[in-house]
């Protein structure tokens, strides 16, 4: 078995497509597709987007600090893409995947409600890469959907079936492999 040398370039694959849901402080809200996505602390919660300065939605995200990420499931596929390749200069992309917005509960960004978890974020650093400028952003609140909620009140995002993107294409991830500890854990 062999390997075939590439160009250094992103081939940190699967990553999660989310829709992050945008305002612009004056009543307008908007959703953009990013992939460029990730966790970077656990305390306090903060995750990281990054975003082409090109984008609609980025002078928002600089001007009101805020933005939501939702996570994208089987069903959001359509949606995810297309807000992803459309600009909301041109379209309204809530009404045209028709999907609904709910009010945050600390940002001033509403979330859709289609979406399995929403994750509240308050921008803390802003770093320029190049192509892209990386948004360093404290989780402020979570909002999951009761529906993959069990009866002891774990949640089952895999019921949800996630979208994932690599290289150009969206899947729905798999099944589960094993858990947290499956190597170590006494036969």
């Amino acid at each position: 078995m062999g390997k075939v040398d590439f160009k250094p370039g992103n081939m940190l694959y699967p990553l999660p497509a989310v829709m992050v849901s945008v305002s612009d402080g004056k009543g307008k809200d908007n959703i953009l597709t990013v992939a460029w996505v990730g966790t970077v602390c656990s305390d306090p919660a903060m995750v990281s987007i990054s975003v082409r300065k090109s984008r609609y939605s980025y002078d928002w995200i600089i001007k009101t600090g805020e933005f939501v990420i939702n996570l994208t499931t089987e069903e959001l596929a359509w949606a995810t893409d297309y807000c992803g390749v459309v600009s909301g200069r041109d379209v309204n992309k809530w009404e045209k995947c028709g999907l609904h917005k709910i009010p945050g509960t600390v940002v001033n960004v509403p979330y859709i409600e289609e979406s399995p978890v929403a994750i509240e974020c308050k921008v803390r650093s802003i770093t320029e890469l190049g192509t892209h400028d990386m948004f360093l952003a404290e989780i402020v609140a979570v909002h999951a959907d009761d529906r993959y909620m069990d009866e002891k009140g774990t949640f089952h995002l895999e019921k949800a079936h996630p979208l994932v993107y690599s290289h150009g294409r969206y899947y729905s991830m798999g099944e589960e492999l094993g858990k947290f500890g499956y190597s170590i854990k006494k036969q």
